[in-house]
């Protein structure tokens, strides 16, 4: 399963610029988020591993409360396919961050989101996350297109920014 098979992008793409340069503006959605003890790795800042559960939470909790939707209750799955990040500058507990959600390409079956991570008090972006999700039957397993609720919450997200 890839979202190669999708060929439809929704138009509104991110910036063609340095990342660095990007700003909680250019994010459809910014949550505050919060770090914890344990979230520290042996070098005293942020696990890698945390920048994406981070990542994860934000889309979720942006699909769930926006949408209206139960994901645990959908017959469709959104599972991801793909995922990166780059990381600009260090981040630590305890500090309060923000996770900006910016829908990039609006597929069939697939969504791609840019994530920003920010410190709450800094304008600066300290990282720069992409995710791919796919749709999948729950239980068929095979590709399905984005539920329309979804569909629904991205395309207006589009359309704000335009």
């Amino acid at each position: 399963m890839t979202a190669d098979a999708d060929r439809t992008a929704t138009e509104g793409s991110a910036p063609r610029q340095d990342p660095r340069s990007l700003t909680r503006a250019h994010f459809d959605h910014v949550v505050p988020a919060t770090t914890r003890w344990s979230d520290n790795d042996m070098y005293g800042h942020l696990n890698n591993a945390v920048y994406y559960e981070l990542f994860d939470s934000a889309i979720n909790g942006w699909l769930i409360g926006s949408a209206g939707i139960d994901v645990m209750a959908l017959p469709e799955l959104g599972v991801v396919a793909e995922s990166g990040c780059r990381y600009f500058r260090e981040l630590e507990y305890p500090r309060p961050l923000e996770v900006g959600v910016r829908v990039e390409r609006v597929g069939r079956s697939s969504i791609t989101y840019a994530l920003g991570l920010f410190d709450a008090e800094s304008a600066e972006l300290a990282a720069l996350g992409h995710w791919v999700h796919v749709y999948i039957d729950r239980t068929s397993r095979a590709t399905v297109p984005i539920p329309a609720v979804v569909r629904d919450l991205l395309d207006d997200a589009v359309l704000a920014r335009a």
